[in-house]
């Protein structure tokens, strides 16, 4: 099991955070420009990586003011977990870490990790630009 993370915190109360982040629609938001055929519902997401792969993400679980789990819906290239875990850190200050867990081989390993920590190091910074 891969794991690649980063957290940030933000100037926002973990409600507020927890919110953006619960309803898979303000996602797109946090996705770099290389995603294309955006389509979602608050509970699900579907879309294309640019020359790469399409992606289908439904949340699965919903801990409030807590942690946020996504996993695919339909084949993806490899197993896929995506947790959001929110910290409340006092006075209007929410720690947010973004964990992708990817099942990759040493191959898929050592071709994925850099671009995979780049899109979570990506949606953290976005996430504190937006609610930051």
């Amino acid at each position: 099991m891969t794991i690649i993370q980063n957290s940030v915190d933000i100037e926002k109360p973990i409600e507020a955070v927890y919110a953006f982040l619960a309803d898979m629609n303000n996602h797109e938001q946090l996705m770099p420009n290389n995603i294309e055929n955006w389509s979602s519902t608050e509970d699900e997401a579907r879309f294309a990586i640019k020359n790469m792969a399409k992606l289908a993400l439904k949340i699965s679980q919903r801990i409030v003011n807590k942690e946020i789990v996504c996993v695919p819906i339909e084949d993806a290239p490899f197993a896929l977990t995506l947790r959001w875990k929110l910290e409340d850190k006092g006075i209007n200050t929410t720690n947010a870490t973004f964990v992708m867990e990817a099942e990759l081989n040493m191959m898929m390993k050592m071709m994925a990790s850099g671009p995979l920590q780049k899109l979570v190091d990506y949606q953290v910074n976005t996430l504190k630009s937006i609610l930051g």
